[in-house]
């Protein structure tokens, strides 16, 4: 069993849940499942020092048989105005071989330090991991598997775009020839004014047909797509037809995510945005996917066509129901043991000479190493498992040696007296086996669910199980005039700016 730092004195605090759930409520845009919030206050005490980054990432990793592996792949033809993301500008896309070389580099160094491993699942995420020759990344899947071994459940996802899958249909076949069985497209929005407004107007229908048409002849048969709602220019009208667009293109998969505007450059538009236009949005999905075939569970971002079928990839499926361990590399890439969480750098100026830099060093790329108490990693673990909108009671206590009602009694309490949680037998468990065809097999296991009135009541609910001192830092915050929102506008800003000046 894991040897727990201390908590901080700010993490030993009892507050008020009613204050709790409407301070949530009330901070709709940021509390959500991007735990931790405000980190650089919340998590100064558990910050560790660089010279203690190797020690504590091998002690943190060596009681870890399996890990889900994440690679982060930044680059884009342009940043998009609602992207939260560390993506980098076009004036270093030239640098797409050595920073894939630099990937292999990180996992070398990785496997030295920590020794053979087994992999449960991966993801190739950015950034635009499609926009990278197909060759490289198909050296670095060979690279993943010499460095570890793989479950019998393993399987591989990676992401594109509209743009990139309708006009190079080769890359798609070539992702299927090195092994990768899922595929997501981001569409976000089909509307044309709101996709000009977002910076996205060069993936309008025109090349959505094309692009499913090229991955289903690549043999692709676990297709996700993006949609996202919650913008302030986003009409009623202009979603529904986005949701009729993507329920025709007939994807296994449809994976709903709200806008957050934390770090993006229309985070000044948050204020134009009220919890009851996302919460009506999010109903009229909820209706018309359901009606057109595909299978949610409240709470529940991700909507599956195929029964028993989570519809998320092997890497997040392991994530949000067993709190499972993962290893994140590339440029501001997240790692997440039982007791530690680590940013690598680049993360903070989203440039690619820091980490760069450290790996000409040989060391570890990591910017950030937080050592983390129990109700930290608990709260970690409860907020990326509301990605299913319910918590697998049997692998919280299995990961953290206690029952969640022991954990967080008062807090199951004020939830299920307001009818926000339920006991259920879930069928979004995951057993670590596949049939030919890669659709994961699932269980029933015992969960505390969100309820339908807990889906709509999400981000209040949520916050109930975040540690105290992000609770407090919620309670003390107006969002009306917080400037953090502002901060990272100008942030996103900067960084745009200076892009613009390198060519971009």
């Amino acid at each position: 069993m894991t040897d727990w730092e201390k908590p901080s004195s700010a993490d030993e605090k009892k507050l008020c849940l009613q204050e709790i759930f409407e301070s949530g409520q009330r901070n709709h845009h940021i509390s959500n499942t991007a735990y931790p919030i405000a980190h650089s206050q919340t998590w100064k005490p558990y910050r560790i020092g660089k010279q203690k980054y190797e020690q504590t990432i091998s002690g943190a990793f060596s009681e870890l048989p399996q890990i889900a592996l994440y690679s982060h792949i930044p680059f884009c033809e342009s940043r998009c105005y609602f992207c939260e993301y560390t993506v980098v500008g076009k004036s270093e896309l030239h640098l797409t071989e050595r920073y894939m070389q630099s990937l292999d580099q990180e996992l070398a160094l990785y496997s030295s330090i920590l020794g053979p491993r087994e992999l449960i699942g991966f993801d190739i995420g950015g950034g635009t991991p499609s926009f990278v020759d197909a060759r490289l990344i198909d050296r670095h899947i060979q690279s993943v598997q010499n460095y570890f071994s793989l479950t019998e459940g393993f399987g591989i996802s990676i992401e594109t775009t509209p743009k990139i899958a309708a006009s190079d249909p080769q890359k798609i076949r070539e992702y299927q020839a090195s092994g990768i069985r899922r595929i997501s497209m981001g569409i976000q929005v089909t509307q044309p004014d709101l996709l000009k407004i977002l910076g996205r107007d060069a993936n309008g229908t025109e090349q959505l047909d094309r692009a499913v048409e090229n991955i289903r002849d690549a043999q692709f048969d676990r297709l996700n797509i993006d949609l996202m709602y919650g913008f302030a220019k986003q009409s009623l009208a202009s979603w529904e037809a986005t949701l009729k667009y993507a329920i025709k293109l007939n994807p296994e998969y449809i994976t709903l995510y709200r806008m957050r505007y934390k770090l993006t450059r229309i985070s000044d538009q948050a204020s134009q945005v009220d919890l009851d236009q996302v919460i009506v949005q999010s109903r009229m999905a909820k209706e018309m996917l359901t009606s057109a075939g595909y299978w949610s569970n409240p709470g529940k971002n991700t909507f599956s066509k195929i029964a028993n079928d989570t519809g998320t990839s092997a890497y997040l499926t392991s994530r949000v129901i067993q709190g499972s361990p993962y290893l994140g590399i590339g440029l501001g890439a997240q790692s997440f043991t039982n007791c530690t969480i680590s940013y690598n750098s680049g993360a903070i100026g989203k440039n690619l000479a820091p980490y760069f830099s450290a790996l000409g060093c040989s060391e570890l790329p990591i910017q950030d190493l937080y050592l983390l108490p129990r109700i930290q990693v608990m709260a970690k673990m409860v907020a990326v498992s509301f990605y299913f909108g319910e918590v697998n009671l049997s692998y919280f206590q299995a990961k953290f040696g206690i029952a969640f009602e022991e954990a967080y009694g008062d807090a199951v309490e004020f939830a299920l007296k307001n009818g926000l949680m339920q006991y259920t037998d879930s069928k979004n468990g995951m057993e670590f086996r596949c049939n030919s065809n890669q659709h994961y097999g699932l269980h029933c296991s015992r969960c505390l669910s969100l309820t339908e009135k807990g889906a709509e009541s999400f981000n209040g609910t949520i916050a109930l199980f975040f540690a105290p001192s992000v609770q407090a830092y919620l309670i003390e915050r107006d969002p009306t005039t917080a400037e953090d929102m502002h901060m990272n506008q100008r942030f996103a800003e900067r960084i745009v700016s200076r892009s613009c000046q390198d060519g971009s």
